[in-house]
């Protein structure tokens, strides 16, 4: 788990035992309605955060409880300055930086939300964006995937880390047993 995960992943738990929000997705900008933030033909459909479609460094590896090791999120081969796109409709919930990386987090419909790192913010909070608008560049943090570099993407819904892939339609195969 890298130590931007590992701070995320405190602080969610902190706000979450203390009965408080988690501070770092909330932005003082309220929620839209219901079925405000997805709109158009790509409504409901998520698409890859980087274009074109990158290399999968290192898949999600859910923890078997909240605070045992695990990799939340997916890394994806990355270069310095590469446009990070927002994969689904939704509104820019927080901007900033945690243990020495940018961070971008990206409100969806249906209680989900994406966070990316290491990203250089190109939207400000509040704004709404479409699937495959900018919402960010990747920078160079040593020690995250050294020596590439690539972008961690993080999907939760409420304190549950999700599977990214699962949404970009790369979730893992299950077999099912023939009838």
């Amino acid at each position: 788990m890298s130590i931007g995960s590992a701070l995320l992943s405190a602080v969610l738990a902190a706000a979450s035992a203390t009965g408080a929000s988690a501070m770092p997705f909330t932005s003082g900008v309220p929620d839209p309605p219901a079925g405000q933030l997805a709109s158009g033909p790509t409504a409901g459909r998520w698409g890859w955060p980087l274009d074109p479609r990158p290399e999968v460094v290192r898949r999600f590896d859910r923890p078997d409880r909240p605070w045992l090791p695990g990799h939340r999120g997916v890394d994806l081969a990355a270069s310095v300055g590469q446009s990070v796109r927002a994969p689904a409709a939704g509104r820019i919930s927080w901007t900033g930086v945690i243990a020495g990386r940018g961070v971008v987090v990206v409100l969806h419909e249906g209680g989900l939300r994406s966070t990316f790192e290491p990203v250089s913010a190109t939207a400000a909070v509040g704004t709404t964006v479409a699937r495959g608008d900018s919402v960010g560049a990747v920078t160079s943090t040593s020690g995250h995937c050294a020596p590439r570099t690539c972008l961690h993407w993080g999907v939760l819904r409420g304190e549950t880390y999700l599977d990214p892939l699962s949404f970009a339609g790369r979730g893992p195969v299950v077999l099912l047993p023939l009838p």
